[in-house]
């Protein structure tokens, strides 16, 4: 293990011994994987450096400072900064079906050394966070480029090869970035001071409030006064989608507004949701939300009765 995780290693605290722990290491990062085999509450667990928690088997329940406590499953991920203590209750696990969960540690210095070439790439810098991932954990329900890349890594940490730490350090800052990326999303989307002071915050204020109109890739560039080649790149860097993706991801969730809220057509849904052809709209639905927006009604409507 590399020296510096060693020494954040160090603050580990595991207050319980119904976990069985498996340490993997590589240069610059170290995954833990637990697995957990009867139900229990409120176990402690705390790391002393950056860690990306993801769910692979059974259920838990999560209590963090400053969050509401939420349910984790498999497919979802937590990002917490160093030393954030952990409270974990496990309500399904037992003998045959098994709570398993891994956790990825990642050291301070390669985070500090990506982010540094993050900014140097995108329109937004995060200056003042002194390199972490943020001040408080972050959940990802439903982001499948972190899940794909932490797969990746799992994958590739119990293989044996020449290669394996060379391909963990790429992989390590493409998943530094990606959560960078998702970062960046909040900052555009959440924070109202940039709107006035950063071109991509403009453009994304500007797309959310112009969904149903005619947009194209040339008119975002024209507003961001920015070449198109180079305003395509700079968003895809900041926000890790294409300006055309980022639109449609926030078409369909208008859309499925419109679906738990009125009776009209799939076909009207589309148009009023920016839409001009049905069949791409279902298309971009199932893309996005892995069923028909049928499919989706039928779900809303059992819901209902």
């Amino acid at each position: 293990m590399n020296a510096n995780l060693s020494k954040y290693n160090r603050g580990l605290k595991l207050t319980s011994t119904i976990e069985n722990r498996t340490i993997y290491s590589a240069d610059y990062a170290e995954l833990n994987v637990f697995e957990t085999q009867k139900v229990a509450e409120k176990v402690n667990l705390q790391f002393g450096f950056p860690i990306i928690a993801s769910m692979l088997t059974g259920k838990k329940i999560m209590h963090l400072e400053g969050m509401k406590s939420f349910e984790f499953f498999p497919g979802e991920s937590v990002v917490l900064p160093p030393d954030k203590k952990m409270l974990i209750d496990f309500p399904l696990a037992n003998s045959k079906n098994p709570t398993r969960c891994l956790a990825l540690g990642i050291d301070p210095n390669k985070v500090k050394e990506t982010v540094q070439i993050f900014n140097e790439n995108t329109r937004i810098e995060f200056e003042n966070d002194n390199h972490s991932f943020d001040a408080s954990a972050v959940h990802l329900a439903n982001n499948h480029q972190v899940q794909f890349v932490l797969d990746r890594i799992f994958s590739t940490f119990i293989e044996d090869g020449k290669a394996k730490d060379a391909l963990l350090d790429l992989m390590v800052k493409e998943l530094i970035i990606r959560l960078l990326q998702t970062k960046a999303k909040v900052m555009l989307i959440d924070n109202e001071t940039l709107f006035d002071n950063n071109r991509m915050a403009f453009i994304v204020k500007y797309m959310r409030e112009h969904l149903t109109e005619n947009i194209n890739v040339d008119k975002l560039a024209d507003k961001a006064c920015m070449s198109t080649s180079n305003f395509y790149r700079s968003f895809k860097n900041t926000l890790g989608e294409t300006p055309i993706d980022y639109l449609n991801g926030e078409r369909i969730k208008f859309a499925k507004k419109l679906i738990q809220k009125t009776a009209w057509k799939i076909s009207d849904i589309a148009y009023k949701s920016g839409f001009n052809n049905t069949s791409y709209f279902n298309r971009q639905f199932k893309r996005f939300e892995k069923i028909t927006p049928n499919q989706y009604r039928k779900l809303v409507n059992d819901n209902l009765t």
